[in-house]
């Protein structure tokens, strides 16, 4: 999502400003060298309201839970004090909070799948995995696990709205 940012502010003679929000935690990941460099960028953060990049992995549900409730208002807050006012909002689907607080807002979102195309098509033929098998998956000795199977990515927007 940086590189497009910086591949829209390229362009000659633009009068775009991008704002990119992150945690506070990943702005130290990021280092200057990242963070600088245009005057067309810049970086404002919220706190770290979500786990930590270094623990998140030992409880995934709690990072997705802590996604879809805890950024929201910290982001609402920050778009109050941006100067100039945001007039998009650009943000990873996972984030569906951010259309309903665009709609509320009246600041257009787009919504970007900011993971492989590989990972989009598992989702967009989920169907076909249960339909020939392929899923729930049985290990010997283990139980099966089952997984929420949502047929599209409205569904993904719509159930945080």
């Amino acid at each position: 999502m940086m590189n497009f940012c910086r591949l829209l502010v390229s362009k000659p003679n633009t009068t775009l400003l991008v704002t990119i929000v992150v945690t506070e935690e990943w702005l130290g990941f990021l280092g200057s060298e990242e963070t600088s460099g245009s005057e067309k960028i810049r970086f404002r953060t919220i706190p770290n309201v979500i786990p930590s990049e270094l623990v998140r992995a030992a409880d995934m549900e709690k990072f997705i839970r802590a996604l879809n409730t805890e950024m929201e208002p910290h982001f609402e807050q920050l778009l109050d004090q941006l100067d100039p006012p945001a007039s998009l909002i650009m943000a990873d689907t996972l984030l569906s909070w951010t259309v309903c607080l665009g709609n509320r807002r009246n600041i257009p979102v787009a919504s970007f799948w900011c993971m492989s195309a590989t990972v989009f098509s598992l989702f967009h033929h989920w169907d076909l995995f249960t339909q020939n098998g392929h899923f729930p998956v049985k290990l010997s000795g283990e139980p099966a696990f089952y997984v929420l199977q949502l047929q599209r990515m409205y569904d993904v927007c719509v159930c945080f709205c």
